[in-house]
């Protein structure tokens, strides 16, 4: 999970690409960086840590140039020391650059093809740095000395008889232009978009519609499964299917946390969805407790509101915010290790006593991961005095790793593996559990006006849609993700870091 965007402009897009970077930091909260192209040259500027604190007026005054590519980033499997914040960049053929939010699946064999048969170096853990060098090295197959958008879109073709995975892609190729791409199951979100300015035609690629709104840039479309966008230096757009068999299998977990609730992904908005996430639960808790003794219906801020709300009307009680918010505290799903996940649930979360005392509570939360968040927070709610606390998932029972650019934890980690609704009721304290449906799910992302037949619901359903995850590879990642090892990785990395500057 992280956030891309990509700007063609007519005057320095660089104050244009940290607007748009701080819309998607809630995709990552890990790095953030901008690289932008003038009379040929690069000017790049990344590092750890959120927008705010990457860029200052001494950077942004460097970053000059009416065409650049941005990126925030939150880790998957590896480390997050600053070597590996992006762009990435190469500078054969042209100088590259480029932003990648997703993962690669078969990136073990690429990075041995790119050592053996590519004859190019990976200086890092990266899958997005493989992902770079395969682009590159396709793209120098072609031999011109001035590629065409041809050349780029044969490149692109190339990438995706290469790479296995979810990604979504925006790179820069100095002096001559921005393309955009996704791969062939359109696992991960990527859209573009114009404005109209006295000088010209301005283009954006992004990984979220809203950026585009906040920017005044009009939404043209996203970019279909397998497609490719291409905007020369001097404004012009070209589109282009570049995979043979393209199916739209979106992440529908986009839907259920990732993406802002203003944002509308492959033609589907976000907050309507989530609306209707709220309606499903209330039909279910209608047939299974008809007579529920519920007084109050409350969110876990900030995701989960939109579904509590309709939850709340469709079952005819009361909604109250029962929690106020730190909003200087990150996401906790996002955090290392859970030590820092449990000290920061307090810190961003206080209870509003008056909502709980003497009530029968439902919260209401987007997802149930690990179970350490909620479980905190109903016990935050019964401190408050609640006479009960029943606790509902907009979301089934997150029971599988995601492989595709989210970093949800092994199995092991996960609180619903293995384990029934009332397993995961008593660990997390709940007088009472419910999980949306998976059926309901797809139907409350899928049934609005434009009909989406399949998802990506491999962490519901273990079903990976690239059709190349076994259990050797799960293991592999479970090895590579846990929190201990991350933990120990980044530790030593922030020692080196501290060492090199």
């Amino acid at each position: 999970m992280c956030g891309i965007v990509g700007i063609v402009g007519k005057s320095n897009v660089n104050q244009a690409l940290y607007d748009a970077l701080t819309v998607l930091q809630h995709r990552g909260q890990d790095a953030a960086g901008i690289v932008t192209s003038h009379d040929g040259r690069l000017f790049l500027r990344k590092d750890n840590g959120l927008v705010r604190d990457v860029f200052h007026q001494r950077h942004m005054q460097r970053l000059v140039g009416h065409m650049g590519i941005g990126h925030v980033r939150y880790p998957t499997a590896g480390s997050s020391t600053s070597a590996e914040a992006q762009p990435f960049y190469v500078n054969s053929p042209y100088g590259i650059t480029l932003a990648h939010n997703g993962n690669l699946t078969n990136v073990e064999q690429l990075a041995k093809e790119i050592y053996e048969s590519d004859l190019r170096h990976v200086n890092t853990n990266s899958d997005s740095e493989v992902l770079l060098n395969v682009f590159a090295h396709e793209l120098a197959q072609r031999g011109k000395l001035q590629p065409t958008e041809e050349d780029v879109f044969a490149a692109v073709t190339d990438v995706h008889n290469r790479c296995v995975g979810g990604y979504a892609v925006v790179a820069m190729i100095t002096g001559y232009g921005i393309v955009g791409f996704r791969d062939p199951h359109g696992i991960r979100p990527i859209v573009f978009g114009q404005r109209h300015t006295d000088e010209g035609v301005e283009y954006m690629i992004a990984s979220e519609s809203v950026s585009l709104d906040v920017l005044g840039f009009t939404l043209i479309r996203d970019l279909a499964p397998g497609e490719a966008v291409y905007i020369t230096e001097d404004g012009k757009l070209h589109t282009r299917q570049c995979a043979l068999n393209p199916t739209l299998t979106p992440c529908i977990f986009e839907h259920v946390y990732l993406a802002r609730p203003d944002s509308i992904i492959d033609g589907v908005s976000v907050y309507k969805a989530r609306l209707r996430m709220g309606e499903k639960l209330a039909e279910k808790i209608l047939r299974e407790r008809p007579e529920h003794d519920i007084d109050v219906v409350i969110p876990i801020p900030d995701t989960s509101r939109t579904a509590a709300l309709e939850l709340a009307n469709h079952l005819g009680v009361k909604f109250r915010e029962g929690f106020v918010k730190n909003r200087y505290i990150g996401r906790t799903f996002i955090m290392p290790g859970q030590a820092a996940r449990k000290k920061s649930v307090r810190q961003k979360l206080n209870a509003i006593e008056l909502e709980f005392r003497g009530k029968n509570v439902m919260l209401v939360d987007d997802s149930i991961v690990r179970g350490t968040t909620c479980k905190q927070i109903i016990q935050m709610a019964r401190e408050a005095g609640a006479k009960n606390v029943y606790f509902c998932s907009a979301a089934p029972a997150v029971r599988y790793p995601n492989v595709y650019g989210i970093d949800m934890p092994s199995a092991h980690e996960l609180i619903a593996h293995n384990r029934s609704t009332q397993d995961v009721a008593d660990l997390i304290g709940a007088d009472w559990l419910i999980y949306q449906d998976l059926p309901d799910l797809i139907e409350a992302v899928g049934g609005g006006k434009i009909k989406i037949e399949q998802f990506d619901c491999a962490v519901f359903d273990g079903k990976y849609v690239t059709g190349d995850v076994d259990e050797a590879y799960l293991n592999k990642i479970e090895q590579a993700r846990n929190d201990s090892s991350k933990i120990k990785t980044q530790a030593v990395s922030a020692i080196i870091d501290l060492y090199n500057n």
